[in-house]
């Protein structure tokens, strides 16, 4: 299955000009005005990763907390998956043997299966990849509370198809999250270009926070 574009709503929007090199804003945004002593101010309202509760392949709820003053690396998948996924975490351990041991990154993987891909499966499935500590969080929970937030948030698509191989379709981007909890950017997690561009643009960020 071939890595699927952002969704037509999914508006890419930049927070400076060119010419500081920052990274745009991802996802719709509003325009609110707002009188300040009297006088009219323009403020503009992102699309951020609103609190969730999730369950981890340890079995312990992991909520937004966890990825407080932090930058994170977001993506869909699930256990059984035939087609993309096996690619996508091949590329994803690239990224992670980049930032292994940074306190500062983060990698959120959640399951679209939740029923099957139960905290047991996920931890093995972790296992099987190498993957050790709290950096790299496989993530269970309600199914219409994974969707919402990959859908409207994370601006990723996922759905259940029963004529798609493994009974789900779902992209294969890699979203990176800045540290105020917006979208800066989106990576085909099938391919290794996707996976350095990710990595050269988590050092990005960390330099825009350190100004």
């Amino acid at each position: 299955m071939p890595f699927l574009l952002l969704p037509a709503l999914a508006i890419m929007l930049f927070s400076c000009g060119g010419s500081d090199n920052k990274l745009p804003i991802y996802g719709e945004r509003d325009v609110v005005k707002n009188n300040a002593e009297g006088k009219e101010v323009t403020d503009t309202i992102y699309n951020t990763i609103p609190p969730f509760s999730f369950v981890n392949q340890k079995g312990d709820t992991v909520s937004e907390a966890i990825v407080k003053d932090k930058i994170y690396v977001a993506d869909f998948f699930f256990t059984s998956c035939p087609t993309i996924c096996p690619i996508m975490k091949r590329q994803m351990i690239k990224v992670y043997d980049k930032i292994k041991g940074s306190p500062d990154v983060m990698i959120l993987s959640h399951t679209i299966d939740p029923e099957h891909d139960t905290p047991q499966v996920l931890d093995k499935y972790a296992t099987d990849l190498g993957i050790t500590g709290t950096q790299w969080q496989f993530l269970n929970g309600p199914k219409e509370k994974v969707y919402e937030i990959g859908e409207k948030h994370y601006l990723s698509t996922l759905k259940e198809d029963k004529t798609a191989e493994g009974g789900f379709i779902h992209s294969g981007a890699f979203v990176l999250v800045d540290k105020d909890k917006r979208v800066r950017g989106m990576y085909d997690g099938t391919t290794d270009e996707g996976a350095q561009k990710l990595i050269a643009d988590i050092e990005k960020l960390r330099v825009e926070y350190s100004k």
